[in-house]
């Protein structure tokens, strides 16, 4: 094989592993008589699959049962069945004609503008492959322990369904960093790269050896001593860092001089908790409850159950839960948005759920009821003019109102705002009913600098190390000194080793970080001395 270039993509889940290449990809309908000879009738295989799912369904939890209960009904849509019985009676082969309708169902899926349709393709690429499998009398073929699996896209049941703890990793050639196996591996800790156009199928044979730095997006294909030994280098950094940063999980965050400072944690499922201590933080400072609603609009009792999980988790900690932050770069199922020429400037976060009332009063329900079980306080998202702040407030009281009536227990949490328009930065005076603020510094970087989020060649001016951004945040910090509102920071500004010194020079006391960045974010605090500052 002649020696292989570095291949580079896109991080989808930071990290780094060794092992194995193993090429997975969907099966291909052969052409051979056999091939097409189906073992059992459609009716047995679309009951076998389900069956095979529901088991699946047993070993895992929270979102990613949804993810296998979406196929699961996508499995009894007659809309699928339906055309292949139809093409089978006509004459073609079963498989064929099993093969052929998903196909063409992937395809209308892929092209499709609404990015939850796209992003279900690789749902029915799943359904597609594993009924095929079943028709043809297959077995999935077995993955060595510890291998870097390849393919073109991953679906979820497939990931699903490894054992990842004995390591491995994900290269996809296809595939987004928001897909849904993409959230997977970064909340197992699997290093993936997506995105990689020069991997052509099969480049490779399976055992050949590769190198995945998830960090640098980058794969060693048959790597060289030296790169050998340069990616054990960094595997024993990463190593002996993992080790010195653990030492301070749990330890309070005080700078050299003795500054308390709050670290809390950035979620976006309960099931994340599953791994953390919550003896680590501070308690939860931002739940980005947009992650409930991206497979349709969840009811009150399940986004009750997910609130009070957060909430007992926490025990006396605080939680911040923000409600929906939709629009923008978040488009949801389920919520009518209207197709603008810059969303991001458009009807996103608070402004989009004060249109959608009913939607809005089902989580404020849900969050009321759940306050019951902890301290849990409510934050809105992209808050302009204090009109919004207004009518969010009496919602929220109208809620209480309601819940008394039907007799069921609640708590009115109090309600803070997320500081990122600039309009609401430069004069907090205007909110003086919001119970707290939270700095959302990607956005607020995104629009004091004018430059998008999700634009790479605007990326350099994205700084938040900019002079207007630490100049904001320094008089945000002098306005709640003085109104005796509570501020905090929850973007990354806040884990990055970067600013922490600058931000806590700046009067900052309560950042809310990413939990795989909390070890570093306390770490880097505790090497920070503000005596004189």
């Amino acid at each position: 094989m002649p020696s292989q270039p570095q291949l580079r993509g896109i991080s989808a889940a930071p990290g780094l592993a060794q092992g194995a290449a193993f090429w997975v990809e969907a099966s291909a309908v052969g052409r051979s008589a056999d091939s097409l000879k189906p073992t059992i009738d459609l009716s047995e295989a679309l009951a076998l699959a389900s069956s095979q799912l529901v088991e699946l369904m047993e070993r895992v939890e929270g979102e990613e049962v949804e993810i296998l209960e979406f196929q699961l009904v996508m499995l009894e849509d007659e809309a699928l069945s339906d055309p292949v019985c139809q093409a089978f009676t006509a004459g073609t082969t079963l498989i064929e004609a099993w093969q052929q309708t998903l196909d063409e169902h992937v395809t209308d899926y892929e092209q499709s503008e609404d990015e939850y349709f796209q992003a279900r393709a690789s749902d029915l690429r799943d359904i597609r492959d594993r009924v095929l499998r079943i028709l043809r009398g297959e077995t999935e073929a077995g993955i060595p322990e510890g291998a870097i699996l390849l393919a073109t896209d991953l679906t979820p049941s497939r990931f699903l369904g490894l054992d990842w703890n004995k390591g491995g990793g994900v290269v996809l050639r296809e595939g987004s960093p928001s897909s849904h196996v993409a959230m997977l591996a970064r909340s197992r800790g699997v290093p993936m790269l997506v995105g990689i156009e020069d991997l052509p199928l099969g480049a490779f044979p399976d055992q050949t050896r590769l190198l995945l730095d998830a960090y640098e997006g980058v794969l060693h294909v048959d790597p060289s001593a030296e790169e050998t030994q340069a990616f054990e280098h960094k595997l024993q950094i990463a190593k002996e860092e993992a080790e010195r940063l653990a030492t301070v999980l749990d330890q309070p965050a005080k700078t050299v001089n003795g500054t308390a400072v709050q670290v809390l944690i950035n979620v976006a499922l309960p099931e994340e908790l599953a791994k953390l201590n919550s003896a680590h933080c501070d308690g939860i400072g931002l739940m980005r409850s947009e992650f409930l609603f991206h497979h349709g609009l969840p009811s009150e009792e399940s986004q009750y159950r997910s609130y009070r999980k957060l909430l007992e988790w926490a025990g006396e900690k605080p939680v911040t839960i923000r409600t929906l932050d939709a629009g923008g770069d978040k488009p949801l199922p389920g919520l009518a948005q209207p197709a603008e020429s810059n969303p991001f400037l458009g009807l996103r976060g608070l402004r989009l759920s004060l249109r959608q009332p009913e939607v809005f009063r089902t989580q404020l329900r849900a969050l009321c009821r759940a306050a019951v079980h902890g301290n849990l306080k409510v934050m809105v998202p992209m808050v302009t003019v204090p009109d919004e702040l207004h009518s969010t407030r009496e919602l929220l009281e109208d809620v209480c109102a309601e819940l008394t009536t039907e007799g069921i227990e609640f708590h009115k949490p109090v309600l803070g705002m997320m500081v990122e328009v600039p309009a609401a930065a430069l004069a907090p005076e205007l909110f003086t009913d919001a119970a707290f603020f939270s700095i959302g510094s990607n956005d607020l970087v995104q629009y004091l600098t004018a430059s998008s989020r999700d634009l790479h060649h605007v990326a350099y001016l994205a700084d938040p190390g900019h002079p207007a951004v630490l100049r904001v945040i320094r008089e945000l910090v002098e306005h709640c000194d003085c109104s005796g509102q509570e501020l905090s920071l929850c973007g990354d500004m806040g884990s990055d080793p970067n600013f922490i010194a600058q931000l806590l020079e700046a009067g900052l006391r309560n950042l809310s970080v990413a939990p795989a960045r909390l070890g570093k974010t306390k770490w880097t605090i505790r090497e920070t001395n503000l005596e004189g500052v």
